[in-house]
C-alpha cells in the first residue's frame, strides 16, 4: 500500500490518497455532482485529454474535464463513434469496423461494408444509437496482451483491427486497451465517457468513400461523418450553422461568381479567372501599400532549390512528407514549401550592422506543399499557394517593438476587412523540434511578454508550435461563428543558428539575429475562400470584380448611360453597362446574383433631369441622385476601402 499520493488541483489545493487514484476517484473525493459530470482530465499542463480511468502518480497536477468544459465534446464524440459502430454492427453484423477518430466539429467511422451506405440508412442507424444511449451501458476499459488481442479480433474476422494491433506491436507495445459497452467492444486508447447515457445529442451528417489509411492501393471503405454534443441545444445550433455554411460555401460562390476553377490535371491547384484574379491582386496591392508604410522591402526568390538548402534549414528532417522532390542533372531538388530558407540565404549574402536592423523582407513567392487528396478542400486546403509572407531579422532588444508593429498592421487589415472578431493563441514547443529548451524558453517568453505588454488576451496552445519556434496563431471567427487560422507570427532563434546568420553589434562583435516569420492574411487562396464565406460573397466595393453596373430602362437613355460609364471609367472604377434588351427587373436580379454593390438605374425621367437612381445590393433604392455626387461617393468608398457606404446598410458586408 502506498501512502500520501498527492494530486494537485488547479487552485493548488491537494487531495491525498493511499494509492494512485483515477481521475474519477479524485472527482468523487471532491463531490458526487462533480463525479457524475466527469468525462476525463488534463494532467501536468498538457493539452491532451486523458481517460477518466487513468491512474495518477504522486504530485500530478490535474484539471478535471466535465460535461460543462470546453473540451467536453471531444470526449463525447469519441464515445459516440463507438455507439455508431455498435449500432451499425447490430443491424449489419457482416460490416467490419476500422477506425473512428474525432475531427473538427464531429467524428467519423470507417466501415468495410459489402454494400454502400447512403443517407437513407441514417435514420435506422440513429434509432439504434438512441437505444444504446438509453440503455446507459457503462464503458469498461480493460487491457489485453498483444497475442490475446490479435486472437480475439481475428476470431471475429476484424482484420483491420488485427492490422492495427500488429502495428502497435512493431512499435514496442506489449498491451492494448479495449472498451466494452454492453455486449459490444472496440479497440481504443480512449478517452471515453463513463456510460453511453452521457451522450445527449448526435446526428449523422454524410457518407463518403475513403481508402484504408488514406492509401489508394488499400481497400475502399465507407466513411460515415457525424457529430455529437453535450446537449440538444448545442446540436441544433450547429445544424443551423451547417445549413448557413452550405449557402456560404466558397466553392459554390466561386462557381456562381466565376472566380476560380479546378481541373483534374492539376489537383489541389486553383485557376483564378479574370474576376478572381482581380480580388487576389487587390489584396496583394493593399498589403504592398502597408509594406511601404511599415518599412518592408519586397523580394523575389526561386521556387526550386537543391535539397541541401532544406537539410540545412531542417525542413527535410522535419517536414519532408509535405514536400515535392525531383531529380535534375543528377541533383536532388525540391519545390520550396516556405520562403524562410531563401530569405536566410539573402541575409547571409551580405554584411549587416546593428544599425541595419530590423531588416524586413516580404515575398509573394508561390509555395508548394503536398496534401493528401482526401484532405484538399476548395481554396482552403490546396497544394500550391501564395502567402503575404515576410521575415523580420532583428536584435533581441527589438523583439517587443516588432511584435507590437505586427499586431498594429494586423489590426489595421482586419478592421478594414470587417474581421475584428479574432482570438490569439500562443502555440508552444512541439515534440519534434529543433534547438535547446533554453532557446525555446527565450522565444516563448518573448511572445508572451509582448502580448502582455500590449494587454492582448491570449490562450496557450501547448505543443502546436512550428518545429523551429513558437508562434502566435490568429484565429478569426467568421460571421457564423467558425474559427479559421489565418495570420501568424513565429519567433525563431534556430534558423539564424542553422544558417550562421550574423550582424556586427555596437560592441564591434558578431551577434546572432532573431528571425520573425509573419503573415497577416496567411495563404491568399485560403483567405479568399474564408472571406467569401464570411461575407457570403458580398465583398466590400473595393474588392468586387465589378463595382458598378449601369442598367437602362430603354435604349433612348443610352447616351446618358455611356456618359456615366465613361466618367466612372476615368476614375478607375470597374463598371459595366448592361444594355441588353431585357426587362429592368431581370437585369436587377442578375446584378443581385452577381453581388455587384452599386446598380445605377437610368430611365427617361432620370435621363431628362440628369439624376440617375441607385439601387444597392442590399435592396435599398435611392432615387434621383446628382450624378457628380454619386460618382464622388462611389469613388471615395473605393479609394478609402470602405467596408460599405452611406447608401448601404451598415452590416451589409457580413449578413
Amino acid at each position: 500500500m502506498m501512502s500520501n499520493v498527492s494530486i494537485i488541483l488547479p487552485d493548488n489545493s491537494q487531495k491525498l490518497f493511499d494509492h494512485e487514484p483515477t481521475v474519477l476517484e479524485v472527482a468523487e473525493s471532491i463531490g458526487p455532482r462533480l463525479a457524475k459530470d466527469t468525462l476525463g482530465g488534463k494532467i501536468n499542463g498538457s493539452s491532451d485529454i486523458v481517460d477518466l480511468r487513468t491512474r495518477l502518480k504522486d504530485q500530478t497536477r490535474l484539471q478535471i474535464i466535465t460535461i460543462k468544459s470546453p473540451e467536453a465534446n471531444e470526449v463525447i464524440r469519441h464515445s459516440c463513434a463507438h455507439i455508431m459502430a455498435q449500432a451499425v454492427q447490430r443491424h449489419w453484423p457482416e460490416v467490419k469496423v476500422t477506425i473512428g477518430p474525432v475531427i473538427e466539429a464531429g467524428f467519423y467511422y470507417d466501415f468495410d461494408s459489402p454494400f454502400s451506405f447512403t443517407e437513407e440508412h441514417f435514420e435506422k442507424i440513429e434509432k439504434e444509437m438512441q437505444k444504446i444511449v438509453d440503455a446507459n451501458y457503462p464503458l469498461v476499459r480493460k487491457e489485453l496482451g498483444i497475442s490475446e488481442a490479435v486472437a480475439t479480433f481475428d476470431k471475429m474476422g476484424e482484420r483491420f483491427k488485427v492490422e492495427i494491433i500488429k502495428d502497435l506491436q512493431s512499435k514496442g507495445e506489449s498491451k492494448v486497451s479495449v472498451y466494452d459497452q454492453g455486449d459490444w467492444f472496440d479497440l481504443c486508447r480512449g478517452p471515453h465517457v463513463q456510460s453511453t447515457g452521457q451522450v445527449k445529442a448526435f446526428k449523422l451528417l454524410s457518407v463518403a468513400g475513403a481508402y484504408w489509411r488514406g492509401d489508394e492501393k488499400n481497400p475502399m471503405l465507407q466513411r460515415i461523418y457525424a457529430t455529437a454534443f453535450g446537449d440538444k441545444k448545442e446540436l441544433d445550433q450547429y445544424l443551423m450553422q451547417i445549413e448557413e455554411a452550405k449557402k456560404r460555401d466558397h466553392r459554390k460562390l466561386g462557381k456562381e461568381l466565376d472566380l476560380f476553377m479546378f481541373h483534374e490535371w492539376a489537383p489541389g491547384s486553383p485557376f483564378f479567372t479574370g474576376k478572381g484574379a482581380l480580388i487576389y491582386n487587390q489584396l496583394v496591392n493593399y498589403m504592398r501599400e502597408l509594406y511601404q508604410e511599415f518599412g518592408y522591402q519586397e523580394v523575389i526568390t526561386p521556387q526550386i532549390f537543391d535539397v541541401n538548402l532544406f537539410h540545412q534549414s531542417g525542413h527535410y528532417q522535419n517536414y519532408k512528407e509535405n514536400m515535392y522532390f525531383m531529380n535534375v542533372d543528377e541533383r536532388d531538388f525540391s519545390a520550396k514549401p516556405m520562403n524562410c530558407p531563401s530569405h536566410c540565404l539573402m541575409f547571409h549574402s551580405g554584411k549587416h550592422s546593428y544599425r541595419d536592423l530590423p531588416l524586413r523582407i516580404a515575398d509573394f513567392g508561390r509555395l508548394h506543399r503536398y496534401e493528401k487528396s482526401g484532405a484538399m478542400h476548395g481554396l482552403t486546403r490546396v497544394r500550391t499557394f501564395c502567402q503575404d509572407d515576410a521575415h523580420i531579422f532583428c536584435r533581441v532588444d527589438q523583439l517587443q517593438l516588432e511584435i507590437e508593429k505586427f499586431m498594429t498592421m494586423l489590426n489595421r487589415v482586419y478592421h478594414t476587412l470587417g474581421m475584428e472578431n479574432y482570438k490569439i493563441y500562443l502555440s508552444t514547443r512541439p515534440e519534434q523540434r529543433m534547438g535547446s529548451d533554453e532557446v525555446w524558453d527565450k522565444a516563448e517568453g518573448a511572445l508572451s511578454q509582448a502580448l502582455e505588454k500590449l494587454s492582448l488576451p491570449f490562450s496557450v496552445n501547448a505543443g502546436d508550435g512550428a518545429f523551429y519556434g513558437p508562434k502566435l496563431d490568429i484565429m478569426f471567427v467568421d460571421a457564423i461563428g467558425r474559427p479559421w487560422q489565418l495570420g501568424t507570427l513565429q519567433c525563431d532563434f534556430n534558423l539564424p543558428e542553422n544558417f550562421d546568420l550574423k550582424y556586427t553589434g555596437e560592441d564591434n562583435k558578431e551577434h546572432r539575429p532573431v528571425m520573425l516569420h509573419r503573415a497577416v492574411l496567411g495563404s491568399l487562396e485560403r483567405f479568399i475562400g474564408v472571406y467569401l464565406e464570411h461575407t457570403a460573397g458580398h465583398l466590400p466595393p473595393w474588392l468586387c470584380p465589378t463595382q458598378v453596373v449601369i442598367l437602362n430602362v430603354t435604349d433612348r437613355v443610352n447616351s446618358f448611360c455611356n456618359e456615366i460609364l465613361a466618367a466612372l471609367k476615368e476614375k478607375g472604377v470597374r463598371v459595366e453597362f448592361d444594355s441588353r434588351n431585357e426587362k429592368l427587373n431581370f437585369k436587377i436580379r442578375e446584378a443581385q446574383m452577381a453581388k455587384i454593390p452599386y446598380m445605377i438605374i437610368v430611365g427617361d425621367k432620370e435621363a431628362e433631369i440628369r439624376k440617375p437612381s441607385l439601387r444597392t445590393r442590399d435592396g435599398k433604392m435611392h432615387p434621383e441622385i446628382e450624378i457628380q455626387q454619386l460618382i464622388q461617393d462611389i469613388t471615395t468608398d473605393i479609394k478609402l476601402r470602405s467596408l460599405t457606404s452611406k447608401y448601404m446598410q451598415k452590416q451589409e458586408v457580413s449578413h
